[in-house]
């Protein structure tokens, strides 16, 4: 390999004329109550884009160092939207209290969405803002050169990587829940056709996984669906993670907004899908072909927004988290919705990704996304109750037909989260009575099965060998364009030619990027720098994607804490050759990741928690008789302490996996997900094997029949300190309980 080129951020005159345009005085509130002074700077480079915010703590409080946050894209206004975060999730906060000063920048976009014309300028007009910081942080401190560390997740873990491979600015990362060169679009669409295929399954495939369940999630599917959940699982959707649709939270993710970049590469795709051998349409008795839907109506009238109920607002999101930042780019119908002479009926149409197009009237051309459907009796139907139904119609009365005649009634139809969609209501507004207008799903139904043809070349992406022959080469048609890496927005490709220390976080239970990814950059930084001695990489049990404190229910907790530890660790590491812990013990199948059982066994720095019911994983009782719960914890190596285990007698939402419609929000959803806990008496020791442990055990009663899922929660801090809300690690183990 050719010696790389690394960017310096200081020799690059197009970020020559720093400025500062609000220098002042603020205070944070922190998570336990107090004030803490800091100063704020915003400011940018002139003839650019570019800007910039930088927090930095009071002189006696700073301890020579900088965090730098990459959010997953970038935005205009981006350098400001930490400064909404609060609580846990306030990286802001977290900095002033460990000495360090904060930066983010808005990446020098100009717009809501990606679409960056010159994407290397996302990390080099970052390194241009880390180096001018440390100009102003010498100024202001009478300090020498600042250690910096730059982090990020999911979309922004591509920056984040792109930055210490790329440039000399850091000294440090710590990447988050990575994806892989070719996670985009695959891992959504591959999660998009496991929920549509599934939907039926998924409280059967979850319950058998779950504690005391019979640990065969393929019992009791059909043929096709047991064939679905084995190839989506070997391709590294983790099975626990189907709990959200199974409890009735159904999220696409990112999809609506990468549809059209999918579109503008390979438009052919949409029309070979349904036309050529090979693919999933083409098959007459496929599930795609099952849920494909076409139909065709007119216009009664358009009601504009404000002329129907809004629905409640959602609890507000930060605008550059891991799950969220992508929803910059979308707009929201707003209650606006057409009344139509006829609308679908049916008790099993997959009504997700329904495109609203015109024939007729000045809005052809024009696109907008189904919301739901309102039947002729104005009631309103949503999505999830659509596809909750376990009984099938036929393929005849919904699939491919432009008319359903006594399968269709008057009704209207509301708009969902559109993309690119600046212009909605004047597109509302040029609709007119009579105006022929089409709901299809073809393109929807077509897009989730576009990991299959998109076979890497690289055969070091074992999650696609179920698509390969012997001799390595695709068994089934293949797009000219494999378009992952132009996915990843940097300009750049991850490579593992890391210029500093990296600690690598990832979750098992991702949804949105796969497990797999993190050994895979693990292997590129073997292969790229001959051994991993500057790399750690950290897996999280019961953890998902997103990177906000409110995700934590009786299935999930947060991985927060342990990317805080590790952003301290990164920095003992490069500042004061303290060696991190060892990272995570595990093995692959295909795409699959297998963490080590044990604490001994499995290293990193989450606590390994066991729960037993009277001494089983599940436990059978009578109405009114005592079960015991003991949970037992132990943290890895030099991983700190357990600090606290509580537990939750009676899980209320994902007992019976019954789903259910919860509209949409997530805030929800959550609140749903989570019972009443109570802290069970904490018994610490040191076990046999040097490592530092706890135990817990509390009795529980059941006043009715039926089956109860207990939780203990179990969190762990590198010095025992219970107070310290920034790095506690957390854990979690359920049991379940058959009271007769």
């Amino acid at each position: 390999m050719s010696e790389k080129l690394i960017y310096d951020a200081k020799k690059d005159p197009r970020y020559a004329k720093p400025f500062i345009d609000a220098d002042e005085l603020r205070e944070r509130n922190m998570p336990d109550g107090s004030k803490v002074p800091f100063r704020y700077v915003h400011g940018g480079f002139e003839d650019t884009d570019a800007k910039f915010v930088f927090c930095f703590p009071m002189k006696e409080n700073f301890k020579g160092r900088f965090y730098q946050y990459m959010c997953p894209f970038p935005g205009p206004d981006e350098e400001v939207a930490s400064l909404a975060r609060s609580g846990e999730d306030d990286t802001i906060a977290f900095c002033l209290a460990n000495g360090a000063y904060f930066i983010e920048t808005n990446m020098e976009s100009a717009s809501a969405f990606g679409g960056h014309s010159h994407p290397r300028r996302i990390w080099q007009s970052s390194a241009a803002a880390a180096e001018y910081s440390r100009q102003v942080a010498r100024e202001y401190y009478g300090c020498g050169r600042p250690y910096g560390y730059v982090f990020g997740g999911s979309g922004g873990g591509y920056k984040s990587i792109a930055c210490i491979e790329n440039t000399n600015a850091w000294d440090g990362a710590c990447p988050f829940v990575i994806g892989s060169p070719y996670s985009l679009p695959n891992t959504i669409t591959l999660h998009v056709q496991g929920m549509r295929t599934l939907r039926h399954a998924l409280g059967k495939i979850v319950d058998a996984l779950d504690a005391g369940g019979s640990g065969d999630m393929y019992e009791g599917l059909t043929e096709d669906e047991a064939k679905m959940l084995k190839e989506i699982t070997l391709m590294g959707f983790p099975p626990q993670t189907w709990f959200m649709e199974a409890a009735g939270r159904w999220d696409d993710g990112s999809l609506p907004v990468l549809m059209p970049g999918i579109r503008q590469q390979d438009p052919q795709y949409f029309k070979d899908f349904w036309e050529k051998p090979g693919y999933l349409g083409t098959e007459p008795d496929s599930n795609a072909v099952r849920d494909r839907l076409q139909f065709k109506t007119k216009v009664v009238a358009v009601h504009l927004p404000g002329e129907k109920e809004a629905a409640g607002a959602a609890e507000k999101e930060y605008s550059n988290g891991v799950d969220t930042a992508w929803k910059k780019s979308l707009v929201d119908g707003g209650g606006a919705w057409i009344e139509v002479e006829e609308v679908p009926r049916g008790e099993d149409l997959y009504l997700r990704g329904v495109n609203i197009g015109f024939e007729t009237g000045a809005a052809v051309g024009k696109n907008m996304l189904l919301g739901d459907i309102i039947s002729g009796n104005a009631s309103h139907e949503s999505n999830a109750s659509h596809e909750s139904n376990a009984s099938h119609e036929s393929n005849a009365s919904h699939g491919g037909n432009a008319s359903h005649g006594g399968n269709a009634s008057h009704g209207g139809i509301t708009i969902g989260m559109c993309y690119g969609m600046d212009d909605m209501e004047s597109v509302l507004k040029s609709i007119r009575p009579g105006d022929v207008l089409t709901l299809d799903n073809s393109d929807y139904i077509a897009v989730q099965s576009y990991y299959r043809h998109q076979v890497p070349p690289d055969p070091a992406f074992h999650a696609w060998d179920q698509f390969r022959k012997e001799d390595g080469t695709p068994a089934i048609p293949q797009r000219e364009n494999i378009m992952g890496p132009g996915f990843c927005g940097t300009g750049t490709v991850q490579e593992g030619t890391i210029q500093g220390k990296v600690i690598l976080t990832q979750s098992l239970m991702d949804e949105s990027t796969c497990p797999w990814c993190g050994d895979w950059y693990r292997s590129a930084v073997r292969k790229a720098k001959g051994n991993e001695e500057d790399f750690r990489i950290y897996y999280y049990e019961r953890c998902l994607h997103g990177d906000v404190s409110s995700l934590e229910t009786d299935m999930i907790v947060n991985y927060l804490g342990g990317l805080k530890q590790a952003l301290l660790d990164v920095s003992d590491w490069v500042e004061r050759g303290i060696e991190p812990r060892q990272s995570s013990v595990y093995e692959m199948e295909g795409g699959r990741v297998h963490i080590a059982k044990t604490a001994k066994e499995r290293k990193g720095i989450q606590p390994v928690v066991t729960l037993t019911a009277d001494g089983s994983s599940c436990a059978h009782v009578k109405v009114g008789e005592s079960v015991t719960l003991k949970a037992a914890a132990e943290v890895p190596e030099g991983a700190g302490e357990v600090t606290e285990i509580r537990f939750s007698f009676s899980d209320p939402m994902f007992g019976t996996y019954a789903k259910r419609d919860q509209g949409g929000d997530y805030s929800d959803f959550l609140a749903l997900g989570r019972s009443q806990r109570t802290v069970g008496r904490l018994e610490t020791y040191v076990t046999e094997d040097g490592l530092h442990a706890g135990t817990s055990t509390v009795t529980a009663r059941y006043d009715a029949p039926g089956t109860y899922f207990a939780t203990a929660f179990v969190k762990s801090q590198r010095n025992g300190n219970r107070d310290e809300i920034f790095t506690q690690v957390k854990n979690l183990a359920r049991v379940r309980i058959i009271v007769e």
